[in-house]
């Protein structure tokens, strides 16, 4: 397991998945907040492509739209790359947030 899924596990309420074969994800109640590979990591990174191009312009050659979802926020950052370790665990730390707060109170994690 990568360090980076390990962070994501940390989180209350975090929970590895793999609803699609070789596709390894962190959920929060029964919602995604990252995809996890071991050359990217998919995050939830505005709440609509406009707050997520952001991030895009800064880093054009290691953060892009997500495929089939990007429209709604999601950008794939490339590990290793112009984004600092640190800055992806405020991403993920960003994400996590994100998704508790779309959750029903009743689902969201305690703690």
């Amino acid at each position: 397991m990568s360090d980076l899924l390990r962070y994501c596990l940390r989180k209350p309420g975090a929970w590895r998945d793999e609803p699609w074969e070789g596709d390894v994800v962190a959920k929060v109640g029964d919602k995604i907040f990252a995809f996890v590979s071991p050359e990217t990591v998919t995050l939830k990174c505005g709440r609509n492509r406009l707050e997520a191009d952001e991030l895009v312009h800064i880093h054009p050659e290691d953060v892009t739209a997500s495929a089939y979802i990007g429209r709604y926020g999601w950008n794939t950052v490339r590990l290793g790359g112009s984004v600092s370790d640190a800055e992806v665990r405020e991403l993920i730390d960003q994400s996590y947030a994100e998704v508790v707060a779309k959750l029903p109170k009743s689902k969201r994690p305690t703690g």
